[in-house]
């Protein structure tokens, strides 16, 4: 099933940056319930910072952790479905990445506050998934025929 811009009929740059960061999103949830690719399986709890599962041995995991990437990823394809719901999407979401990075930085990782869970990996990782989210959003939606702008050749 395509996707497109309400205005021009066609898939744009900024919906194609949501659907795919809204795949990754999807493959990183799904990724996070699978032993072998999630070490310390075994200890993957609901939420907490007792949750020892590690995805691709680096980021700490819970079953929470796990259905926030999988509704994130389903949020990004449904909002990818139109040139501002891909903007919103990359926009706002970039925004929520951004306070997770700083409540990782400002929660103790050892703390019953930390029941997200976060480690020093995740929070980098949330730093630079949202600017890059911000930034896809911004770059991308300045492309005139995204808009259903005539442009001349």
């Amino acid at each position: 099933m395509a996707t497109t811009n309400r205005t021009t009929g066609r898939t744009t740059n900024l919906q194609k940056a949501a659907q795919g960061v809204g795949a990754v999103f999807l493959l990183v949830g799904v990724l996070g319930f699978i032993p072998g690719i999630t070490s310390n399986y075994d200890s993957l709890s609901f939420a907490g910072h007792g949750s020892e599962a590690l995805l691709l041995g680096i980021f700490q995991v819970s079953v929470l952790h796990n259905i926030v990437h999988l509704l994130f990823g389903a949020a990004g394809l449904a909002m990818a479905r139109s040139h501002s719901g891909s903007r919103n999407f990359l926009l706002y979401g970039g925004v929520v990445y951004l306070v997770l990075w700083l409540y990782g930085l400002l929660v103790d990782h050892d703390s019953v506050a930390n029941f997200v869970p976060v480690n020093s990996a995740d929070n980098w990782l949330h730093l630079l998934l949202g600017l890059a989210m911000i930034a896809l959003a911004i770059l991308l939606s300045r492309d005139p025929r995204a808009r259903g702008v005539a442009t001349s050749r």
